[in-house]
């Protein structure tokens, strides 16, 4: 990829940003194009243009992050791009600086005349990427009309294949969306009916961070437009939800608020297979699943399973659309505890939770742009051959996607009253024993025809004396009665009257 060697200022940018160490997330780098074609943008006095950037980036980046607001075109001598406009940790006054960076900022011209400047997506990328972050963790929104034209070269195909080349082929970026935006404006020498915002999540760290910036919505409250995915398209590009369970009493298939498959099973449930009817959901917008072969098996408790598929095959499969899935699915009923067991009583009155996951692999994958998005992006962006960017890679052929799964034993607390009350018997027993061995016990003798009264605790051993003081036996007690022991040869000694 050809890049010209980026100014100073821009290793300056780079340093502003990781000058401030006590930011508490990951750096974002919000890069605002302002070449020649940006025009209507700046000048068409009802444009949101500025307004909606200063949205965004108060949307994402929040109290303690490192925030880098930068504009960029194409780099020249003696205009370097990107260039800083603002470089600081957000406190609550960074919203307003944003704001008051965005006013300033016009459309550039080139050095030492009055054309204006072209515009070079890949390096504004790249100097984001490899000279702010320096290659760490962090996100990148790139905010662009979508006309990649470096030195107003007409070859802009060319141009976009490196941009496409640096986005799906480059390692640092792990994840890359693109919202799409109607926004129709009218400047002085040209008009523009939509702007494009990608985001570039650099490193797994970046990508984490992007996920939960969609998960809190905090996207959402500025661009209400839903992301078109460029990378990955390798993993996570259907999911399954269920809707009948056949053949199998006592187990029922559901899905929580966080995505997780239950299955809810009564303990008396012994079918170890059950027939699981789905909907299969294509989740890669904007892209049709043209064809694929898939290919599934639940992993639970350690043990893998294959599923068997009724049909592994997909056909045409639109973006958000569904289709009907039918499985044949092994379930864990011998690993999971019996209702006498310590873990079913422990779960008495709750369920016992088997954590496991079902794992898809699509072989053969082919993708499609679906029409609809290709409509879409012909009228917000006419004449740009940019949309290419969408086209998936020739090498994904394949990709993955992973359900987890709960299976949930219900236990009645029959078992565990019934076990309590054992336990309580046991005690009672162990108390009213422990009593009797503490409690003395009377016990009558006959001493040389004399009858005498003792009290004897159980476990005691108490000499037996005759009238003239000698000791002819012992008393030994029990908690089962008394025994005469060691008697003395002759001497004339019995238990009772």
């Amino acid at each position: 990829m050809r890049r010209r060697r980026l100014a100073p200022a821009a290793v300056a940018l780079a340093a502003s940003l990781l000058a401030a160490p006590a930011a508490r997330a990951l750096p974002q780098v919000v890069l605002v194009q302002n070449s020649g074609w940006m025009e209507p943008f700046y000048t068409d006095p009802k444009s949101p243009f500025k307004p909606l950037v200063a949205a965004l980036a108060g949307s994402v980046a929040q109290p303690g992050d490192a925030l880098v607001l930068a504009a960029f075109n194409q780099s020249r001598p003696d205009a370097p791009s990107p260039r800083a406009l603002l470089s600081e940790q957000v406190d609550p006054g960074t919203g307003a600086r944003v704001r008051a960076a965005l006013a300033q900022l016009d459309t550039a011209q080139k050095p030492g005349g009055t054309a204006l400047a072209d515009t070079d997506l890949g390096e504004a990328v790249d100097a984001a990427v490899n000279r702010v972050l320096q290659g760490r963790p962090g996100l990148v929104w790139l905010v662009t009309n979508n006309r990649n034209s470096p030195n107003n070269d007409p070859r802009t195909f060319e141009r976009n294949r490196e941009f496409y080349a640096l986005i799906h082929r480059g390692p640092a970026i792990a994840r890359a969306l693109a919202f799409p935006l109607r926004m129709p404006v009218q400047g002085a020498h040209y008009r523009a009916n939509g702007l494009m915002v990608y985001v570039f999540a650099v490193g797994a760290q970046g990508a984490h961070a992007l996920d939960r910036l969609l998960a809190e919505g905090r996207v959402q409250r500025v661009i209400t437009e839903p992301p078109a995915r460029l990378k990955p398209l390798d993993r996570d590009t259907v999911r399954l939800v269920p809707r009948k369970v056949e053949d199998a009493p006592g187990v029922a298939f559901s899905m929580d608020a966080n995505g997780v498959l239950r299955a809810d099973v009564s303990p008396e449930a012994l079918e170890p297979f059950a027939t699981v009817r789905w909907s299969l959901e294509n989740t890669i917008y904007p892209y049709t699943i043209a064809s694929a072969s898939i290919g599934a098996r639940s992993v639970l408790d350690g043990d893998n399973h294959r599923i068997v598929l009724e049909n592994g095959d997909v056909e045409r499969l639109a973006p958000g659309k569904t289709a009907p899935l039918a499985s044949r699915m092994q379930l864990p009923v011998a690993r999971l505890p019996g209702k006498w067991s310590l873990d079913a009583l422990r779960a008495a009155g709750s369920a016992y939770v088997l954590p496991g996951r079902i794992e898809l692999h699509l072989e053969r994958q082919k993708l499609e742009l679906s029409q609809a998005f290709r409509a879409r992006m012909a009228a917000l962006f006419p004449g740009d051959p940019l949309p290419d960017i969408f086209t998936p890679p020739a090498e994904v052929q394949a990709s993955t996607a992973q359900l987890p799964i709960e299976v949930r034993v219900h236990y009645g607390t029959g078992p565990l009253v019934a076990a309590l009350g054992a336990a309580l018997a046991l005690l009672a027993a162990a108390g009213g024993a422990a009593l009797a061995y503490a409690r003395p016990r009377r016990v009558d003798l006959t001493v040389e025809d004399e009858p005498r009264t003792m009290r004897a605790r159980a476990g005691s051993v108490q000499p037996v004396y005759d009238k003239a003081g000698n000791q002819v036996a012992r008393l030994k007690t029990t908690l089962f009665g008394h025994e005469l022991i060691d008697l003395r040869e002759g001497a004339r000694v019995r238990l009772g009257r």
